[in-house]
């Protein structure tokens, strides 16, 4: 996996010193993708490099729009010219399509990165689901509360997913499935 490194180095650079807990939440996240990658096969790396980069565009220098999968995705496209499906992932990670429409970006988010697909989306929103903002294991089920909880009823976050929650638990599903389980608990 020898972009791995480089994905932890950027993730760490960009969200370590100016935003402590996402930090430690992007490396929980990791954490889970690597448990889980051979479910992937070929997209292992994939997917923990995605794993890592889910969540700059939470940084302050790549914030433009306030959507951090459409600003994360943006700056590995134009400033790092990342590989096209990390992009996307990163674009589209946890259902973000829903809240780009709820925020009114849906348009910009899909002509300027394609959804991915299959396993590997499904298995970086299982990491993303099961791991606190504090970078702990939890159910899906808990991390669903947590951010309802976080950003409060009626808010476009809630809302968005609230309205993600049975993607979110059928990627879930998907994954456990794959991992020879039935149902979302944490591996």
């Amino acid at each position: 996996m020898e972009h791995v490194q480089w994905a932890r180095d950027l993730a760490e650079k960009l969200l370590a010193e100016a935003l402590p807990v996402r930090w430690a939440h992007t490396q929980g996240v990791a954490r889970v993708a690597e448990s889980i990658a051979d479910i992937v096969d070929t997209d292992a790396e994939m997917l923990v490099c995605a794993a890592w980069l889910h969540d700059i565009g939470y940084a302050p220098p790549l914030a433009r729009t306030g959507f951090h999968p459409l600003d994360g995705a943006r700056y590995l496209r134009d400033e790092v010219g990342a590989d096209d499906q990390l992009c996307r992932l990163v674009a589209h990670h946890t259902c973000a399509a829903i809240e780009a429409e709820n925020r009114g970006l849906a348009d910009e988010l899909l002509a300027e990165f394609a959804p991915v697909g299959g396993l590997v989306a499904d298995a970086l929103t299982f990491s993303d689901m099961t791991t606190s903002p504090h970078g702990d294991r939890v159910e899906v089920q808990e991390r669903l509360a947590e951010i309802l909880s976080r950003y409060g009823e009626g808010s476009l976050v809630a809302e968005s997913i609230a309205k993600a929650r049975p993607e979110i638990e059928r990627s879930a599903q998907s994954v456990a499935a794959a991992l020879g389980g039935t149902s979302n608990e944490t591996p």
